[in-house]
This record gives structure tokens, sequence and C-alpha cells, in this order.
């Protein structure tokens, strides 16, 4: 009963998480976005103090529950092993004990407290469980759920049924792409092999929560009165934490699957309440001397991440009118990147930012996508080649899980300078063709462009725009809404700390 209990609560925690990274038109979020919000790092970065200590607590009682009901990258760990294991009784039955490597372990949670403190923002995105996930979801799942959802659009179309609508798919990021793509297959390869590895070898918060369950109140626990040492509990042990023939289970790396319970056929298993100590075993030394198996136990410990300079050329699709191909605008090349309102400036971000990518995936608006920037590599940044930042929007604020983006209203939002427009006068096209055209003062929201003749002595002159830096929040429409092509004629430079206007 406590196993099925457990793999219902962890089946609707993946299903509802994963649809959160996939669901743009927010009706999850309105109801299950605390979901992210109550994930181990998040919470710890965004100095969620409550959850926090209900994750202590819910560990210090139960165990590492949170590994496999609440983590959606240990859930993943847990249906791959699942996979894996319908080939066969031989498979079902192919773990065995194999003892802690804490070397590696409290290695990599050092070098990772030492990357969350120094701000190393890239390293911190690629070792946090969630953020892997929601990369994985984001770069890899979302693009062909963002097909099947048009697909459905124009079949609905086609009978004059509008229960789907149709949403551009783009590539936001190829370096994020490859380094989800890299991870998945990590992965899939240790947990198809051997469990759990990746969770209770590399993971940094399944390190300090295995460090904290070893004193948990209720414990898988080996009766050793009943106890024929069959092993059928050690070979089912994703794990690989039950010594079944010293009756010892090391609890820093059990995960409380339960799946050990359901497997023993003498009843000499239990999840209670553990009375008498016994010594966790950790290394081979404290096992009369035996040596850790590494052929079992062996993992990809880092993978070499090559990237090859990609370039995406669009031949002419659109045109206007049947008469001129309509170019895709490009970046400009701005000296400071932009990150969304709320993220308060580049150094708050970089510091609180895990690259969950949740905050790209809701953008309503195709402004946020992930940085290529070593330090800032998968973190946000705005870029208004496909929308802007409109100011009634705050969805980015309101589902970020770490902090990184703070909670804004609309009021707030239409205050916050996170940028200013810059104009270039070589793209733009009353001085270009000869033409008038005005588009940037016509839709900037909060009126910080004006029209004024080019030449300063022929009030008849084409009007070129001024901007107006005090007033200019940043919010891109004059970029995005200019004519020019394939760059802008005013595009926004990013602010370091962003201000109140």
């Amino acid at each position: 009963m406590l196993r099925k209990i457990r793999l219902t609560l962890a089946i609707l925690f993946f299903v509802l998480i994963t649809g959160l990274f996939l669901d743009f038109t927010g009706t999850l979020h309105l109801w299950f976005g605390w979901m992210a919000k109550i994930q181990f790092l998040p919470s710890l970065m965004a100095l969620n103090v409550g959850v926090l200590a209900l994750l202590v607590v819910l560990t210090l009682v139960c165990g590492r529950i949170y590994c496999s009901v609440i983590c959606p990258l240990g859930v993943l760990q847990d249906v791959v092993a699942w996979i894996s294991s319908r080939r066969g009784k031989k498979h079902r039955y192919r773990y065995r004990y194999s003892p802690a490597k804490r070397w590696l372990r409290y290695g990599v949670l050092v070098l990772f407290i030492v990357a969350i403190v120094a701000g190393v923002g890239s390293f911190v995105a690629l070792l946090s469980p969630y953020s892997s996930y929601g990369r994985m979801v984001q770069s890899l799942l979302s693009p062909l759920y963002g097909l099947a959802n048009n697909l459905l659009a124009s079949l609905a179309e086609h009978y004059e049924s509008y229960a789907f609508y149709e949403r551009e798919v783009w590539l936001r990021s190829i370096p994020t792409m490859v380094v989800a793509a890299i991870t998945l297959i990590v992965i899939v390869i240790l947990a198809w092999r051997n469990g759990r590895t990746y969770c209770n070898t590399i993971c940094p918060v399944g390190t300090v929560l295995g460090f904290l369950a070893r004193f948990s109140l209720l414990k898988p626990v080996i009766n050793k009165d009943k106890c024929v040492r069959c092993g059928l509990c050690a070979r089912r042990c994703k794990a690989s934490c039950i010594d079944a023939r010293n009756h010892k289970i090391d609890y820093s790396r059990c995960v409380a699957c339960m799946d050990c319970i359901d497997e023993c056929k003498h009843g000499a298993l239990k999840y209670t309440i553990r009375r008498r100590a016994t010594k966790t075993v950790e290394t081979g030394e404290k096992d009369g001397g035996q040596k850790p198996d590494k052929s079992r136990r062996g993992f990809i410990a880092s993978a070499g991440m090559l990237i090859g300079g990609v370039a995406l050329a669009q031949e002419g699709l659109q045109v206007d009118g049947g008469l001129a191909v309509i170019l895709d605008k490009e970046k400009p090349k701005r000296t400071t990147a932009i990150v969304p309102p709320g993220a308060v400036g580049l150094s708050h971000l970089s510091q609180h930012c895990t690259g969950c990518q949740l905050c790209v995936a809701v953008c309503p608006n195709h402004v946020l996508r992930p940085q290529n920037g070593l330090m800032t590599l998968m973190q946000p940044e705005s870029s208004y080649e496909r929308g802007y930042c409109r100011p009634e929007c705050t969805k980015c604020s309101e589902v970020c899980p770490t902090g990184a983006i703070l909670k804004i209203d609309r009021a707030e939002k239409s205050s916050i300078q996170i940028g200013h427009a810059v104009w270039v006068s070589k793209n733009c096209i009353p001085l270009t063709d000869g033409v008038e055209c005005g588009n940037c003062a016509r839709h900037c929201p909060v009126g910080a462009i004006s029209m004024v003749p080019s030449d300063a002595s022929d009030p008849e002159s084409h009007r070129v725009p001024v901007v107006n830096e005090e007033r200019c929040i940043g919010c891109g429409a004059c970029e995005n809404l200019c004519p020019a092509r394939p760059f802008s004629a005013i595009y926004v430079e990013g602010h370091e700390v962003h201000k109140m206007v």
C-alpha cells in the first residue's frame, strides 16, 4: 500500500510539473504553480524558509521522500529504470549492493556551493536537478508539443472550431538545447544500467538530503530473525544501498521507494521506526574490507560539450503583397544584456537563477530566451526580434521559483527601467528611403519617443525619432515594431541595475 501511494503521488507530481513547462495558456500555473516553488534548490535560492523547513522536517521524519516523489528528475530516473526492468526477469533483478562514493558526492557538493557563492550560474544550472529536467522539457519536448498543438488547431479550424489556437514554434537557444540533450542522454544511460547512480552520486540536492536521511525517524528496517539472505531486496534496490548479507542499509542513499518491502517474500522488511541504531555502510572498509564494485557503479562523471557554430539562414519565404521579400529581424549587438523586470539587475539574476527555463516557457510575447554566455549560460535574457515586453504582462515574475525574478504587479512593471532605446540613424527609413515613418513614437507605451525634423533648419524635412532616456523603460516596442530590416533603426541597450522611473 505504501508503494502504491508513493507511485500515485510521484506520477501526479511528474505529470503536472512537466505540464508547467508545456502549458502556454497559464491554466496549470494558476492551480499548480506551487509545485515549482516547493523544489529544494529553488526554495533555497529564494530563501523560502517555510518550504525549506517543511522539506527538512519531511526528510527527518520519512527519509528521502522528496527524491522519489517531488523531484521530477528523480522520478524520470525511476521511469527509465522501470522501462529497463520490463525486458525480463534477469533485468528486473539486476542491481546489487555497492558502497557509496563519498569523495565524489561531497566533492561535487563543495564545488556546487562554491559556484553558488561565486555566482557561476552556468555551473549551478548544470547540476540543479529541477532545472535540468525543466531544460529537457522546454528545449526538447516543448517544440514537439507545440507542433502537435498546431496540428490540432489546423484540424479544429477545418471544422470551424476554435478549441485550439496556433502557437509559434521556434528554436530559442542551440547551446541550451545541446546541454539539455547531453543531460538527458547521461541520465537515461545511467538510469537504464544502474538505477539512481546520478541521483546518489552527482546530484548535490541528493547529497544534502542523504545526509539528513541518515537520521530520519521512519526507515526501511531489516528484521534479522525473518531475513533468509535471499538478496531479492538488494537486487531490486535502484539505489544499490542494501547490504543483505550483513543486514544493513545505507540510509543516505535510500529514497524510500518501497520496492524492497514490496519484493520481500518473508516479511523481513518494514518501513517503521528504527529503534536500534546501526552503523551506516558507506565504504568497503566498513564491510569487512569489501572493495567497491566499480563495474556496477561506473558512471559518466562529466560530459564533453561540443557546440559547433551553426549558421541559420532562412530563405525568403514571407513576401509583402507578393512583391518584396520580408527579411527576418536580426538581434543587435548589445553592450549590456537585457534581463526581465523584477530581476533587479544582472548581478541579482546571476546569483539566484538556476536556468530552469520556466520563465522562458511561459513568456507569451516570445521575448525571453536563454543566454549563451559562459558565465550566464541558460539564464534568461530579453530580445525583441519576435515581440516586445508588454507593460501589462508579469508572467515571468509570477512563476519564477528561485526569486531571480521578483514578483511585481502591472503598475510596478510600467515604472521599472530595464534599459533605454538607442537610435541608429543609418537604418532609419525616413533617411534611407525618404519617406515618413514614426512607428516607434506611435507605439511607445510610455511616450518616451518624439518625432522631430531631421534638419533643424528645415521644419518640412523628414521627421526622425528622439528618445527621452529618463522616461524610456526599455520594453522594446520601438525595436520590435520598427519596419527597418534586418536591423532595426532603434534598439534597446540593457542596464546592469534596474531603476524606477
